[in-house]
């Protein structure tokens, strides 16, 4: 691999931290959308419900995850169906309102807009 893609990727790697990361090239933007929208059940490894923390109970909650891309439109869309029997939408956003909005970033770094839709609703 040359040299200018191994710091293209190092740089994507060091830069999607949650706390600090930022959109500093289109491969860091890339693994932004995907690693931060990444929620579903079966991220779920511990099966005993009874002992669930919010993150276990968010992402046991999400049955249906996407995100797609329409170039045309310059919008990347994530749409989730959450079970609101086992997690709400605020506690989806207590532990991923972070995350959303380096998705955002990202997305606008790519010159396109970030969507969220969560149970057929439009949230951003």
């Amino acid at each position: 691999m040359p040299y200018n893609e191994i710091a293209k990727v190092i740089g994507a790697i060091g830069n999607h931290d949650e706390n600090h990361g930022s959109p500093v090239n289109e491969v860091a933007a890339a693994l932004i959308i995907a690693d931060k929208s990444d929620a579903h059940y079966k991220r779920v490894r511990n099966k005993d419900f009874s002992t669930f923390d919010i993150h276990d109970r968010v992402n046991y909650a999400v049955k249906k995850s996407s995100v797609e891309v329409d170039a045309d439109k310059k919008e990347i869309t994530l749409s989730l169906r959450i079970d609101l029997e086992v997690s709400t939408v605020m506690e989806y956003f207590e532990i991923f309102l972070t995350r959303m909005m380096m998705c955002r970033k990202a997305a606008n770094y790519l010159g396109s807009k970030f969507r969220l839709v969560i149970n057929d609703t439009d949230l951003l």
